[in-house]
Formats: C-alpha cells, sequence, structure tokens
C-alpha cells in the first residue's frame, strides 16, 4: 500500500486521535486506512519504544472509554493522554465522539472534554463535526438526523436514541445540548455558509471562527458540504503559528471530510487476502443491548453457533469470580466439541438493573480465562463498552486493521503483552453497527474462500 502525500508534522504524523469509546475508534482507524493513511490504534498512550516499532504510521490513536466517564473521572484521566499525544505536534488532533453525541452533563460529557482540551491546546476555535453521511448522519441548521432502517429521523425522535438507557438525546439541536455541558461560547457554520465557491466559503467560515466562539460546529448533509469542511479543517490546521495542533472535535465524519480533501489517492486496498487467517473457530462475545445486536445472535445461533448465556445479576454479584469460572468451563466444553461459539447476555430488559462497568469487567475476564483453556484466533466483540473492558483483560496493545466488514466494524490484528493473544484477530462492533448475518460472515472469513464484503 502507497501511503497518501498528506500534510504531517515533526513526527511525520498527519493527524493523532483519541477515542472516547472503543468501537468508535477502530472506525477512524478504518476510515483513515482506507483512505491510504497507515493507523495504528494504542490501548495506552504509546510510549516512544512502542512508537519506534511502527514506523510507517502516519496517523496513531488511544482507544479510551471517556464516553462512560463522569467529568471528575475525565478530570483525572484525559489531561495526561492529550498532553502525550499533543507533544507528537501532527497537524490535527482528533477527540473523536459517537456520530450519535452520545454524551450528558453526567456521562461522556463532550463539553467537558471541550474543556480539558481548551487547557491543553489553547487558543484558536475548535470545530466540531459530528455527520456521517457514509452511515446515515447528517446535520443540517445545527440538528442531527440519524437514520434508522430505511427512515431518517432527528435525533430527539429516533427510536433507540431518543430512548438511550444512559445517554438519552431530548434534544437534536447540537449547540444546545452541548450548552447543558460546558459554558465554552459556541457558533455555528450552517449549510448556506458552505455552498459557492471556495473563496466565499473560506470568507464565510472565517467570520464566524472570529466571533468569539471557543466551538464551532460545522453542518455536513453531502459529499460536496463534507469537502468543503475537510478543506476548511486542512486549511486551518496548516495555518497554525508554531505547527501547534488544531483540534477537532468529531465522529469519524472527520476522516471522510479529510479524505475528500487531501490529494488524491484514496480507495488504496488494504488486507491482501494472504493477511486473513485460515480459522477453523470464531468466538463471539456479545454485551450490547441494542437491537442490531440482539438480531445477529439471533441469526448466529440459527446458523449453528453455540450459545453460551451469561446471568447478568450472577456475573456481577459477590460470587461473580465462581460464576465467570462456570461461564468460562462451559463455552470451554463447547469450543471443544468444534464449531464457532457465542457468549451472550440477554436482550436490554434482562441487564437494565445491572452496573455496565461491572459487566463489561465481566465480561472481560471471562474472555481471558476462555483464552487460557483453549486457542482462540479469531474474536468478535459486540457492544462499544464491552470491546474496551474485552480488549484491556486480554492485554491488546495496539490494532491495526486487516480487512474492512461493515461500516465502523472492521477486522483487525492485535498485538499483545499476553502471548496467548499476539496476532489476535479482532473485531470491536459497536452495537448499532453491522447486517443481521455480520457474526456469520466474520466465521466464514478465511484466505481461501473470502467473501465479497
Amino acid at each position: 500500500m502507497t501511503p497518501r502525500d498528506v500534510p504531517t508534522g515533526h513526527h511525520g504524523l498527519a493527524l493523532t486521535f483519541y477515542g472516547d469509546d472503543f468501537t468508535g475508534s477502530t472506525d477512524v482507524m478504518e476510515a483513515l486506512t482506507l483512505a491510504g493513511i497507515p493507523t495504528v490504534l494504542f490501548l495506552d498512550a504509546p510510549t516512544p519504544e512502542l512508537l519506534a516499532a511502527h514506523p510507517d504510521a502516519l496517523a496513531i490513536g488511544v482507544a479510551g472509554i471517556s464516553r462512560t466517564m463522569s467529568p471528575e473521572e475525565m478530570d483525572a484521566t484525559l489531561p495526561g493522554i492529550f498532553s502525550r499525544l499533543a507533544g507528537l505536534r501532527a497537524p490535527l488532533f482528533h477527540y473523536k465522539i459517537c456520530s450519535t453525541f452520545d454524551s450528558s452533563p453526567h456521562t461522556g460529557s463532550i463539553g467537558r472534554a471541550a474543556e480539558i482540551l481548551r487547557r491543553i491546546f489553547p487558543g484558536y476555535p475548535m470545530p466540531i463535526l459530528v455527520a456521517v453521511p457514509e452511515l446515515g448522519r447528517y446535520a443540517a441548521f445545527g440538528h442531527l438526523f440519524a437514520s434508522a432502517g430505511r427512515d431518517v429521523h432527528r435525533l430527539d425522535r429516533h427510536p433507540v436514541m431518543s430512548r438511550h438507557p444512559v445517554t438519552p438525546m431530548s434534544e437534536s439541536d447540537l449547540l444546545v445540548h452541548l450548552a447543558a455541558q460546558t459554558d465554552l461560547p459556541t457558533a455555528l457554520v450552517d449549510l448556506r455558509a458552505l455552498g459557492g465557491p471556495d473563496a466565499a466559503v473560506d470568507e464565510r467560515v472565517d467570520a464566524v471562527l472570529a466571533s468569539g466562539a471557543q466551538i464551532v460546529h460545522f453542518d455536513t448533509v453531502d459529499a460536496a458540504t463534507q469537502r468543503q469542511v475537510g478543506r476548511t479543517l486542512t486549511r486551518l490546521a496548516e495555518g497554525r503559528p508554531g505547527g501547534e495542533p488544531l483540534v477537532v472535535i468529531g465522529s469519524s465524519g472527520v476522516e471522510y471530510a479529510l479524505d475528500q480533501a487531501w490529494p488524491e489517492g484514496r480507495g488504496v486496498p488494504v488486507g491482501q487476502p494472504d493477511e486473513v487467517a485460515d480459522v477453523d473457530q470464531t468466538l463471539v462475545i456479545a454485551g450490547s443491548r441494542a437491537r442490531v445486536t440482539d438480531d445477529q445472535v439471533a441469526w448466529a445461533i440459527e446458523n449453528g453457533f453455540a450459545e453460551v448465556r451469561v446471568d447478568p445479576a450472577a456475573a456481577t454479584g459477590p460470587d461473580a469470580a465462581a460464576y465467570a469460572t462456570v461461564v468460562v468451563e462451559r463455552a470451554a466444553a463447547a469450543w471443544r466439541r468444534g464449531g464457532h461459539v457465542l457468549v451472550r447476555t440477554p436482550p436490554k430488559s434482562g441487564t437494565s438493573d445491572v452496573d455496565g462497568n461491572l459487566l463489561g469487567a465481566a465480561l472481560g475476564r471471562i474472555a481471558d480465562g476462555l483464552g487460557r483453556l483453549v486457542d482462540v484466533r479469531r474474536l468478535v466483540v459486540a457492544g462499544g463498552d464491552t470491546s474496551g473492558f474485552v480488549a484491556r483483560a486480554l492485554g491488546i496493545e495496539t490494532l491495526r486493521l486487516v480487512r474492512q466488514l461493515a461500516p465502523g466494524a472492521p477486522l483487525c490484528r492485535a498485538t499483545s503483552r499476553n502471548g496467548r493473544f499476539d496476532g489476535l484477530e479482532i473485531c470491536l462492533k459497536g452495537g448499532k453497527n453491522g447486517t443481521p448475518d455480520y457474526f456469520v460472515r466474520i466465521a466464514a472469513l478465511a484466505s481461501s474462500r473470502l467473501l465479497n464484503l
């Protein structure tokens, strides 16, 4: 793969990023790699030694869990990571958030993250870009819209996000929603400002940026507006004094917009056939409560996956360690019989009264325990929070893209401090990502029988 010819900073990097959850972080890695930007995703702020092991990288990121943090936890965790990434002095720093703006004043506060970013990266207004037309996310006149099946809904009327169990969206105007999380002044670059010749767009955008706002939201609904935003981000990053990074808050729409604006070379193929392993068995850990994941679980079971159920109350109760051992033994027995194994929690109604962090940690222990008994070489984890807990339990240090599977849910290869999981093929899938046959299609992947994905 020939890397893109893109602007880079002092360390040869075009972009650094921090993801507020694990599946969103792999989404960014996928978008950049497919755009011809070799990208490495770390689970912690990388040491110089780890960076040196990836001399070809043009972008690096850190997969975090700030989407589930309180503001106080953010204050304790994020400044150190942001400072390490700021020291790499890439032209752009991206704080990656979900394309449905999952956040509240008390959980995953994007406003608090912006305040921390402002302290680490002082001065210039921070653009926000949330929409990803490729994933059915659109922003018009400050309001966010998201698809659900064939329909597109305003976010406060979305059948899922308006009823989200942790961060329900009761407001589709993103700057109004953000005002409950921070006092930083905000402004909007709407669709009207992004139309017409480039010079006119630049003039209108610069007028908004000069208004005194610290956060500026950009509408995006299609390729044309996406290109204008990407061109604006590139222009602003190249114009920063002293090589200071431009800070951008947003979804993977940031990378899709940059791809529209950076020099030609998009669509570089990745994941050659011999890079996909011949794997006879696949393990799925499903902790997501999303309806999409429920459909994928049902499809997998109908197609022969051995189901191992996890009782959330038992997995997080006073005898959690003993219960985890029981689940591991059941899963190991199913694995030894051959075929694919699916370890799953029940649908939403069965987990609503259980601490999600405790359940995620339990699923991580189960994945690690199973890996001690059987040879797992391909793993799929469903659920953004679950993915973070499982990846850390397995000692994973880095991820790189192997093959695109479904938007935002690629097949990756891991390096791990734990030799049992070094070289593991892994998919970290958000609950709402993928088609109903997603697990089955991954299980069918092999170098000699690649599917048309």
